[in-house]
């Protein structure tokens, strides 16, 4: 079957920011001699074998695996035995232009505006009356690769009181309508973008040098945004597990690629607007790499965020005060369990032990 790798080699664009070039480069290596290779032996019964080494970017789809299975391990510790929910925050596509042109300082103010919305409507004693926790993870395309910047919101459905004292468990339906949260993020949303623009934080180049963003928030606050909330999830370890191949999701990955005659690429997507049909895409290979290098994030930027008690600084006291007031012992993953591998020992299934690298071979120019 195709891979995007295989898409990649088939085709260079011109012109690309840094970070795409990095990204690009990245996943055109991944796995090959330009990397290097080095040698592991199965802890086991000893059997050795000779891999390519990866690139571990983390726009390459090849390259999750391992990094998806240490974030699960580390939010363990963090589970509530209460109901989880599930929320995503879309933007007015009016803000494409803008967002895609200040990236690192955009993508920053939809994911505070999403957490701030659920964190202030929580505190409210109509709502729960609580301080709530977030996990926020950033998503910046549709099913057919467009640019369509959203956040995903996972949060607890109960909190600690405003006085500390008690664990408040919220409805086993969300507590905030949604009507309620859309109208508090837009105007979240539209209140930090509004304070950007006026501390000239915001850059606008080529057809947008002349926006009036001023006179865009207007018109955006006469517009209903979308506030989407999915279905409770069943447990805690339901919450752990889809998240786990939530936040290191990519673009597309290999599994959706259906074909690639070298100059156009198919591929399956669900049509949301269609009920969620599945269907086919074809595009030009040129136009398929474009779309998919819309989606690589700036350097360093972090797209997982956790807000409120589930913040770092309050790991330690007021979500250790949750647990200790519910009574129930944070789950410690267990430093002896075996990692999931996507190639196990095939002799006897066990896990490959690093021995010995061999040297990269010259990079192309």
């Amino acid at each position: 079957m195709p891979e995007i790798q295989d898409i990649f080699n088939s085709f260079t664009p011109v012109r690309l920011s840094l970070d795409q070039r990095k990204a690009f480069n990245a996943i055109r290596s991944c796995r090959t001699g330009v990397l290097g290779s080095h040698v592991d032996s199965c802890d086991d019964c000893g059997h050795m074998q000779i891999s390519y080494n990866s690139c571990r970017n983390r726009h390459c789809p090849k390259c999750q695996g391992s990094k998806q299975f240490k974030w699960v391990d580390d939010q363990l510790a963090k589970l509530l035995p209460v109901g989880y929910f599930h929320l995503v925050f879309t933007l007015p596509h009016e803000l494409n232009g803008i967002i895609y042109q200040n990236q690192e300082l955009l993508y920053s103010i939809l994911l505070r505006s999403a957490a701030d919305t659920i964190a202030e409507l929580a505190l409210d004693p109509k709502y729960l009356g609580a301080q709530i926790g977030v996990t926020t993870v950033l998503h910046t395309w549709g099913q057919n690769l467009s640019f369509h910047p959203h956040v995903h919101c996972i949060v607890p459905g109960g909190g600690l009181s405003v006085d500390g004292l008690r664990f408040v468990i919220g409805s086993k339906k969300f507590f905030i309508p949604v009507k309620v949260l859309s109208r508090k993020f837009r105007g979240k949303f539209l209140f930090y973008l509004k304070k950007a623009w006026c501390n000239d934080q915001i850059k606008l180049f080529n057809s947008l040098a002349k926006l009036d963003v001023l006179e865009l928030v207007e018109c955006l606050r006469d517009m209903e945004w979308v506030v989407f909330c999915k279905k409770p999830f069943k447990s805690p370890w339901h919450v752990v597990n889809y998240l786990g191949r939530y936040t290191h999701r990519v673009a597309i990955g290999n599994s959706r690629i259906i074909s690639f005659d070298g100059t156009s690429v198919s591929f399956k997507l669900k049509d949301y607007k269609d009920g969620g049909k599945a269907k086919v895409m074809s595009l030009t290979t040129e136009e398929f790499i474009r779309r998919f290098l819309l989606h690589v994030l700036p350097s360093g930027f972090t797209k997982i965020r956790h807000y409120g008690i589930l913040s770092s600084r309050n790991l330690g006291s007021k979500l250790a005060l949750c647990l200790r007031l519910i009574g129930t012992k944070p789950i410690i993953a267990d430093s002896n369990k075996k990692p999931r591998l996507p190639h196990p020992c095939p002799v006897c299934g066990g896990i490959f032990i690093f021995v010995k690298s061999i040297n990269k071979l010259a990079a192309d120019p």
